[in-house]
Parts: structure tokens; C-alpha cells; sequence
């Protein structure tokens, strides 16, 4: 039987987040890959990419792995119960559980992050511990079943090393050079650590604005899930 894997999809999210990962899965053998959305109605991610669902959340079958891609449309998911529970009701029976980016604060809203070792977007990485995280800042995090991916690009990494797991080291090193993942920048200002002060300082300053506001919606549903009303 063919392994399913499927993304989450819901408006605004971040293509990237979910295209690199999708290539590296749908390339794998016997592989089933699943947009999963509340409908079949397609969805604008947040650069413009028109996607959409082949599945619904009640329709998509039990999952092997479940992905949470992040985005600028992962604030309104921290409290939305249909999504968060399909999340969860998936996890549940999935081989692993796994996030891109911001999508990992979607796996917190619902629970799963609990104790757990995991990874985001860095410009976001505060926003883990509210949910019981033990927050690592790398581009991939391991802590069982758990996978998660730090910002959009290293959701390739991320495909790479969940691929080397089902179909093992030799295969995704093929799949590897077959799309020729080779990264070599132009400049060293792809982490804060290495990135020139003026540039951090610049990002920093456009992602205020939607730290602030998830920081809000981290605290709600984290409260919520203090309380117990979310489980």
C-alpha cells in the first residue's frame, strides 16, 4: 500500500513552506502525496499561488505523516478548533508529525508540542515555549516522531532527512542530486547568526508587526490549552 503523506493547506499559506518538501515526497516510490483543506475550494497562498485541496479533512484518510506548512495564515489556525482537530485526530494514528516554519506553532495550538525538542521560522522561535516546547534553533529538529523544519527553505532539509527515514540514506541522496539541491547563496544572510547586524535589524523590524500579534494568539491558545478546553 502506498505511504500517505499529507500537507495541511488553508489560505495564505507560505508556498514554499510546502513546494520544496512536496517534491522531495511526491519523488519518492510508492508515495501518495495530499493537499489537505476544510473544502476543495482552492486557496491563495501568501506570495499568490493558487493551490487546491484533493482531499478534505473529512474525507483525507488516516495519514503516515502529517505536514503543517507555516505562513502568514497560520495566526487564524491557533484557534480554530475544525483545523486543530484534524490535526491532532491525524497525528494521533501517524507514523510522524511534522511542521515547516511557522507551521510548528500550529502543532502547538493543538497540543503536540508538549516536552517535545522542536523548531521554527527564527524570527518566531519565542512563540514554542508557551506551548510546552523545548525550543532548538536548527533547521531540522528530531524528538521522536516529531520533525520539525525550521524557516520555508529548510523545509527541503527537512523532506531530505524525513525521506532518508522511509525510503532510506541511499535513496533520498538520489532523490538529493536528481533535484540537484546543492544550495550556494549569493551572500551569508540566510541566518541571523551570520547575516550583517543592519540586515537582522531590518528584518527584525518587518516581522514586529506579526510577532506582536501571534505572540497574542500563541497566548490565548496556549491558555487554552492550559485550561483544557482545547483536548
Amino acid at each position: 500500500m502506498a505511504l500517505q503523506i499529507g500537507f495541511l493547506l488553508f489560505p495564505n499559506v507560505q508556498p514554499l513552506d510546502l513546494c520544496g518538501p512536496w517534491d522531495v515526497f511526491a519523488s519518492m516510490p510508492d508515495t501518495s502525496v495530499r493537499l489537505a483543506g476544510k473544502t476543495r475550494d482552492a486557496v491563495v497562498g501568501a506570495t499568490g499561488l493558487r493551490l487546491t485541496p484533493d482531499t478534505t479533512f473529512d474525507d483525507c484518510p488516516p495519514l503516515d505523516v502529517i505536514c503543517v506548512p507555516g505562513g502568514s495564515g497560520v495566526g487564524p489556525l491557533l484557534d480554530d478548533d475544525v483545523t486543530l482537530d484534524f490535526v491532532r485526530r491525524q497525528a494521533s494514528g501517524a507514523r510522524y508529525v511534522t511542521s515547516v516554519c511557522t507551521g510548528a506553532l500550529v502543532l502547538g495550538a493543538a497540543g503536540l508540542l508538549r516536552g517535545r525538542r522542536a523548531t521554527t521560522h527564527w524570527a518566531f522561535h519565542t512563540l514554542l515555549e508557551p506551548f510546552g516546547a523545548i525550543a532548538v534553533q536548527d533547521r531540522v529538529v528530531r524528538d521522536g516522531n516529531l520533525i520539525t523544519g525550521g524557516g520555508i527553505t529548510a523545509g527541503i532539509d527537512f523532506a531530505l532527512t524525513l525521506a532518508a527515514e522511509l525510503i532510506g540514506v541511499d535513496a533520498a541522496q538520489d532523490l538529493q542530486l536528481e533535484l540537484e539541491y546543492a544550495p550556494a547563496p549569493p551572500f551569508d544572510a540566510g541566518n541571523p547568526a551570520t547575516a550583517p547586524a543592519a540586515v537582522v535589524e531590518r528584518v527584525r523590524a518587518l516581522n514586529a508587526a506579526s510577532l506582536a500579534e501571534r505572540t497574542r494568539l500563541v497566548e490565548r491558545a496556549a491558555a487554552k490549552l492550559a485550561s483544557g478546553r482545547a483536548l
